[in-house]
Order: structure tokens, then sequence, then C-alpha cells
């Protein structure tokens, strides 16, 4: 399925990592961190937004460092996506 963003989202594929002991129990999310990386995989174009003129400066293929709380994870036809502004990147990490 292909999903283009409009505006300054981007679609995600984040780096989930799941913690866990050694006898394998997985940690709660508590201990998630309040950042998360993701590699885009797809911009929107920009343009007028709220009588704004918004440009998108990351990539597709960029690795990207944005506060967690921001994401919006959706669901469709059984395949997960995850959906950021860019004004929630901290940075692109090269």
């Amino acid at each position: 399925m292909i999903i283009k963003p409009l505006y300054d989202y981007l679609v995600v594929d984040t780096e989930d990592k799941k913690e866990t002991t050694k006898s394998g129990f997985i940690l709660p999310s508590a201990s998630e961190s309040k950042y998360a990386a993701a590699i885009v995989k797809a911009v929107g174009a920009g343009g007028k937004l709220y009588g704004n003129e918004v440009s998108v400066t990351v990539k597709v293929g960029d690795k990207v460092l944005f506060t967690a709380d921001s994401a919006q994870k959706i669901k469709i036809d059984g395949e997960e996506f995850t959906i950021i502004r860019q004004s929630d990147v901290i940075a692109v990490i090269e």
C-alpha cells in the first residue's frame, strides 16, 4: 500500500526496540525513551498551512530523531504506519 502524506507530515518506519530481561520478559513501556529514531519513508509536499508557507526539508531515506509522544500510529489493511509532523523532528542523524 502507498500512503502519501500532506503538508509537512512524514511517514516514518520506527525502529521498535523492545527491551527484555535475560529470562525473556518484555519491560513495560514506562522505561521507553522520550525520543525515537526512524527512517523517513514518505514526505508531504509542503504548501500553505494556516496561512504560512511550509517547506519540507527532510528527504525520503533520512534517519530522524523525534519526540516519541508526537507520533500517530495508524493501521490500514493490517499494515501499521507511523506519521509525524516535520516540526516534531529534532534532528537528522547522519
